[in-house]
C-alpha cells in the first residue's frame, strides 16, 4: 500500500557516544517524525515522537526508555490504528528491526 513506508533522514552517532536516529513514520499514521537515541547496548532513550496523540506518545517514550530495541519492536510490532495496518508505534518497531 502505498505510504507505509518510513523513512530514516538521519542517523548518527553524537558526542555523546550515543547513536540519534531521526525517521519520517508512514503517511497512514498521526505523527509526522519520531527521534530517538540508542546506547552503545542497544537501548533506546530519549524517544519523542512529533504530533501524533501527544499522551499516549509520551506515555510510550517513558515505557521504553532504557529497554532493549529488539523487545520495543517485538512488543510493538503490529499494533494497528484505526484499520490502518500500522500504527505510530508499529512504525517505530518497523525502524527498530531495520537498524
Amino acid at each position: 500500500m502505498i505510504g507505509e513506508d518510513y523513512q530514516i533522514v538521519s542517523d548518527a552517532i553524537g558526542a555523546n557516544g550515543m547513536r540519534h536516529i531521526t525517521a519520517v513514520p508512514s503517511v497512514l499514521v498521526c505523527s509526522v517524525q519520531i527521534d530517538f537515541d540508542l546506547d552503545a547496548e542497544g537501548r533506546i532513550h530519549n524517544l519523542v515522537y512529533t504530533r501524533g496523540c501527544n499522551g499516549n506518545l509520551q506515555a510510550i517514550g517513558r515505557l521504553l526508555e532504557g529497554m532493549p530495541a529488539a523487545q520495543a519492536a517485538d512488543t510493538l510490532s503490529g499494533v494497528n490504528c484505526s484499520g490502518r495496518g500500522t500504527s505510530c508505534t508499529d512504525q517505530l518497531s518497523r525502524i527498530l528491526k531495520s537498524l
